[in-house]
């Protein structure tokens, strides 16, 4: 174990300098650290000293397959070419690695998150070293939880990211992270979805089989009516469906929406199923309400949402109240155009909504709300040419 050790420890400071920004001076430097431990993997003899363009010396004792695997896969991202060595600068520093490094005693067996380590391509995305989660030199880390960092890192997840909105996972085993995904993979997930899901939803990640995920399964086949082979489908269109209470959530959401008049399971599970995870209490109900204040009827808001689901994801204080106030007091317009039109909410006020207006009144001519919202570009140009002519 102490051998292991030293392993991680001092591959962690080399992950660390190779995931600096990459706009500055400190590429070449990665690059060159790529270039140089990467070439060493293909010496015959382990004992070979190469130079790299980074000031420290690298020791790997006794490495697994499993961290070659890491290193392989970290370094398939940058694509890059032996060649370019000969650029580089003088080096400041050196690399040894031991003829033990193909030494098979603490080999591990076979595991789905082993094999998605190798091949997922890996997208760094956060420096672990500045996130206060996780400072790199602490002693008090465990083995296990940096190595459990430099899992999340390759599989292209933001680790501080996850540490934060997932604390359990601090204290969550490797063994239950590869449950989690040989459970997904059994599904139709597949490794490049991985990144998505777990970078929406860390606490995936701690999930339960048997209690948290195997019922979204379920509820997402017997009462969405989804074949199992477009459970992937469903799945990466909305991650925070694993992470919803069938009993407390999804079900008691899929009742409200049948009521409201959405028949069609495959739209909600393919299109809206972002509708599925929105509280009915908390969210659905008070937007229906706020629609009510302007003078709308049950019915007349229960069609524009059928026509634009879309409306129960938008903000009160963000969207509907600033647009409806712009709608009404600027543009003079009545509501009877948002019940033909309830897109209206969603084109952008500043970029889109504003401007258009403006350039109609300065033109003299008048456009129903759709035509003047939905016309392209060149459309709208076309459509003021004629108005002016």
């Amino acid at each position: 174990m102490k051998r292991r050790t030293e392993i991680i420890v001092s591959f962690y400071p080399f992950v660390n300098i190779l995931r600096r920004n990459r706009d500055t001076q400190i590429n070449k430097k990665k690059d060159a650290i790529y270039v140089a431990v990467i070439s060493l993997f293909s010496q015959s003899n382990f004992q070979y000293m190469h130079t790299c363009h980074a000031s420290m010396v690298w020791h790997l004792h006794n490495t697994t397959p499993f961290t070659l695997s890491v290193l392989l896969s970290l370094y398939a991202s940058l694509s890059l070419s032996l060649s370019s060595l000969s650029a580089m600068p003088p080096a400041a520093g050196a690399v040894a690695l031991h003829s033990s490094l193909c030494s098979t005693a603490s080999e591990k067996p076979y595991s789905p998150l082993r094999s998605t380590l190798l091949h997922v391509a890996p997208k760094p995305k956060s420096l672990l070293q500045s996130h206060p989660l996780y400072p790199p030199t602490h002693a008090k880390l465990s083995l296990e939880f940096k190595e459990k960092i430099l899992c999340l890192e390759v599989m292209g997840i933001d680790a501080g990211k996850a540490l934060s909105q997932n604390p359990d996972l601090r204290t969550a085993t490797m063994e239950s992270i590869q449950s989690i995904i040989t459970f997904l993979f059994s599904n139709g997930i597949l490794e490049k979805d991985l990144p998505r899901i777990f970078g929406m939803c860390p606490k995936i990640l701690t999930a339960d089989i048997k209690t948290d995920l195997t019922p979204v399964f379920d509820f997402i086949l017997n009462e969405l009516k989804v074949p199992e082979n477009s459970f992937r489908r469903v799945i990466n269109k909305c991650p925070r469906l694993l992470t919803s209470s069938v009993k407390d959530q999804l079900r008691p959401a899929l009742v409200y929406l049948r009521r409201l008049g959405f028949k069609d399971s495959g739209a909600l599970a393919y299109q809206d199923s972002v509708l599925l995870v929105s509280n009915v209490e908390h969210t659905l109900i008070p937007k229906l309400r706020f629609l009510e204040t302007l003078g709308l009827s049950k019915d007349e808001i229960r069609n524009m949402v059928l026509r634009c689901p879309a409306l129960l994801t938008f903000s009160i204080e963000n969207n509907f109240q600033p647009k409806y106030d712009y709608f009404a007091g600027e543009m003079g317009r009545k509501v009877e155009e948002l019940k033909e039109f309830p897109q209206y909410f969603a084109f952008s006020l500043e970029n889109r909504i504003k401007p258009r207006h403006t350039e109609v009144v300065q033109s003299g001519i008048t456009l129903p709300l759709s035509v003047m919202l939905k016309s392209t570009d060149e459309e709208f140009r076309e459509l003021l040419k004629q108005g002016c002519g």
